[in-house]
């Protein structure tokens, strides 16, 4: 183990308590501060959570923040960040921060075409075939053609297009974890392949035992060199990704192979569970996942779920005993004018909020609340006005925020359960 590897750590404060539930709340310890879970990680892509400053996201009631190792490779460039003193410093925020491995890039971007994710297509069964997967997919929704795709992988890494000019790059699990040492994040995550619950499961299988397992012990062995490398920076903490779409038998396996795991007696410092799957399946599976963990030695390290923040996913996670969750879409959804509520969503830009003159939400208090109406936000949107898409993302995070950290007070009291059958008894997506 890492001398270095101390300054990160990770205690369980309490548990559910109130019934069968895996939840749990508990500290992440890192260089740059401390993160109370269960815990909501707003996605500032590209260094920036879109039109809204560091301040604003503290005053929501952010805790660290998550961007892109893809992006942030391309503009402007891994060397700058380090330069600049890191990630955290480049954009003025003082908490903790997380940086995922750019293997969403793999799928988004040309392998699983164009953000063909799970919860989109949870009814089709049986529309592919191990000989094409690419022509199915093509069967059941419009996609690129072949020679659009950005993205290509092989068994040592991937291959990808430029959005921005089309100039042809490498990620592999090294340079995946060179460029996040550089971009210098709290938390980083295993270079892994994420595949589509449209890939069958003799490819998933392919794809965890030639690709995720080798990338994460090839990310286990670059981590630990960058670490000694970079001797004088802060410990960066490394997250193995748990892959196997809906299948028990894969996510159990991949448990057990990354609990195990270790490289110059350096393990993994947490785990991200990643992935398709059905969102009606999405607190099975990932029970699945803890249990697992929990058998194999790792119950005291912290679980993170990437990309979700739907209200109902985010009880589901929590119940199953996730510690934080990262998600584009509460920031993206408020640029639209889709609000969230106690009672469910709104689209503020409707006719009906035009002569609207009250909050958004009558108990929140966020800035956006506190301030302004739902008629202001609707005449914003309608004419294009940049403050109402950063109003609206205000709210929306701290809701969000505001949100977890509600559960986080109710596993400590013992009422998590009542809480979620009272708040999900309400709230109408």
């Amino acid at each position: 183990m890492l001398k270095k590897q101390s300054d990160f750590g990770f205690e369980i404060t309490s548990r559910g308590g109130d019934g069968f539930t895996l939840a749990r709340a508990g500290t992440i310890r890192t260089p740059h501060g401390e993160i109370q879970t269960p815990a909501f990680i707003p996605v500032g892509t590209r260094a920036s959570v879109k039109g809204v400053g560091p301040e604003q996201m503290q005053q929501a009631g952010a805790q660290a923040l998550l961007a892109n190792a893809y992006h942030l490779r391309l503009r402007p460039g891994p060397e700058l960040i380090d330069a600049a003193g890191g990630l955290g410093k480049f954009m003025g925020w003082q908490a903790p921060t997380f940086t995922d491995s750019g293997g969403f890039q793999v799928m988004s971007l040309g392998v699983g075409f164009k953000k063909v994710l799970s919860q989109e297509f949870a009814a089709i069964n049986g529309a592919y075939n191990d000989q094409n997967v690419e022509n199915n997919l093509a069967e059941v929704v419009s996609l690129p053609s072949k020679k659009d795709k950005l993205a290509s992988v092989d068994d040592d890494g991937v291959t990808f297009k430029s959005h921005l000019d089309g100039a042809m790059l490498r990620f592999t699990p090294e340079i995946s974890l060179q460029v996040q040492h550089m971009i210098g994040a709290d938390i980083m995550f295993a270079f892994d392949e994420l595949t589509t619950l449209l890939h069958p499961y003799e490819y998933q299988v392919q794809s965890l035992k030639r690709r995720t397992h080798p990338w994460a012990l090839r990310s286990l062995e670059e981590h630990y060199l960058q670490t000694v490398l970079r001797s004088e920076k802060p410990y960066q903490a490394l997250y193995g990704v748990i892959q196997g779409a809906n299948f028990e038998d894969l996510r159990r396996e991949t448990c057990r192979f990354l609990a195990g795991a270790s490289v110059h007696e350096t393990a993994f410092d947490g785990f991200g569970i990643g992935g398709a799957l059905e969102k009606e399946r999405l607190q099975e599976i990932v029970a699945w996942c803890s249990d697992e963990l929990n058998r194999n030695g790792a119950e005291g390290k912290p679980r993170h779920l990437l990309g979700i923040s739907g209200i109902e996913d985010l009880f589901a996670g929590v119940e199953a005993g996730v510690d934080t969750f990262d998600c584009v879409s509460p920031a993206r959804e408020g640029r639209n004018g889709a609000l969230y509520t106690r009672s469910g969503r709104i689209n503020v830009k409707n006719v009906k909020f035009a002569r609207d003159f009250t909050p958004v939400d009558e108990i929140c208090r966020c800035y956006t609340c506190q301030n302004f109406t739902k008629a202001y936000l609707n005449h914003l949107l309608k004419v294009g006005e940049m403050l109402g898409g950063i109003l609206g993302t205000i709210h929306n995070e701290h809701f969000i925020l505001n949100l977890v950290d509600t559960m986080r007070d109710r596993i400590v009291d013992g009422t998590f359960l009542e809480f979620k059958r009272e708040f999900l008894g309400v709230y109408q997506n």
